[in-house]
């Protein structure tokens, strides 16, 4: 059978075509995301770090909230900190993407009416991708990046539907995939094509869905702690008498307190760790159909493992009570780490029986 003549070409470039036409979309909703945040920060936006600065506050925090006499009228404000028991900060939750403005959020929810319009279209060029073959699209590559940043948004669209405060991922999700796009088309571009003989089994569909599935759901959770980060310096330099500049001030006073985003990472990494764990057990059951033995070690299979480890990890020391914070997280980001070397790592330059990125 000539596999070259089983490729529907058609197909095959109508998918080309909606994968670009996706990137000119994400293009326009970064733009307008761009415009939600500059628009968003003639408002309200330095509101919490006036509050937050104001020396009556700082003294209101180590009351427990009460003012002193003499205090500011800020102090009558719900934006002071406050210091829980085990010492974590809860502040306020920022006004959000839109800045508290009617033009921020204008902009905002064109953001995200475009961010919604760019994942159908790119979902459009999964799916013929998919039938210009008859199969899963996924065989290599090019084709898991292009599904995996699909699920990204789509995971990041459904959060926003169930009413969840995450319109703050959208910039750095938008600027993720369309550097995640812009490497598959050009760099991990293959022509689509029929599966090797290893790969013609239902476990394709089972096995790499959820790996694909894992990677977007932890990469949200990455995103939240590299910001729950950048937030938590913030609000450590306001308690401490800091004064931030005007930029930083701006782009933190968008984000979700430091305590929120914690909470969110935590959360998100921890309902998706079983279905990782799932991933690694469908591996091994593939691997004694396809090769006759479990696990072997090839390099897959190993950082796959080590993935695991880490995150495991990260969940157990968020439940020890020397391993919260800024601790906690960094180890979260390690983890994050091994999936990343595990996707594009041991695809590229590490050979084995897992080969098959096509590039």
């Amino acid at each position: 059978m000539n596999l070259a003549a089983a490729t529907n070409e058609s197909l095959a470039n109508t998918s080309n075509v909606l994968i670009y036409s996706s990137m000119a979309v994400y293009t326009l909703a970064f733009f307008a995301h761009i415009a939600e945040w500059v628009l968003g920060s003639r408002s309200k936006v330095g509101r919490t770090a006036a509050a937050l600065s104001a020396p009556g506050a700082r003294a209101s925090a180590a009351t427990g909230g009460k003012p002193r006499a003499g205090g500011t009228a800020v102090l009558d404000r719900p934006e002071v900190i406050t210091r829980s028991a085990t010492g974590t900060r809860d502040v306020p939750d920022g006004p959000g993407a839109a800045g508290g403005t009617f033009k921020g959020d204008l902009w905002g929810r064109i953001a995200v009416s475009l961010t919604v319009v760019a994942f159908l279209v790119q979902a459009g060029g999964v799916a013929t991708r998919a039938l210009s073959v008859q199969r899963a699209p996924w065989a290599n590559m090019y084709e898991f990046s292009i599904t995996f940043s699909t699920v990204v948004v789509g995971s990041y669209l459904v959060l926003l539907a169930l009413k969840k405060n995450v319109r703050w991922i959208g910039l750095p999700l938008v600027t993720t995939v369309l550097l995640d796009l812009g490497i598959a088309v050009t760099t991990l571009y293959t022509d689509s094509d029929q599966l090797v003989p290893a790969l013609h089994s239902y476990w394709l569909w089972i096995h790499v869905s959820t790996a694909i599935i894992c990677g977007a759901v932890f990469y949200l959770g990455a995103v939240g702690t590299v910001l729950y980060l950048f937030r938590d310096s913030y609000e450590s330099k306001l308690a401490s008498g800091g004064t931030p500049g005007k930029f930083a001030a701006s782009v933190m006073e968008r984000l979700p307190s430091a305590s929120s985003l914690d909470k969110f990472s935590y959360r998100i990494n921890a309902a998706v760790f079983p279905l990782w764990t799932f991933t690694i057990i469908a591996g091994a059951i593939w691997a004694g159909d396809a090769w006759g033995r479990y696990w072997g070690w090839d390099p897959k299979e190993v950082w796959s493992f080590i993935t695991w480890v880490a995150y495991a990890a990260y969940l157990h020391a968020r439940a020890t009570a020397g391993w919260k914070g800024r601790k906690a997280a960094y180890l979260a980001l390690v983890a994050f780490a091994c999936w990343l070397f595990n996707y594009y790592g041991v695809n590229i330059f590490v050979s084995g029986l897992h080969s098959y990125a096509g590039v």
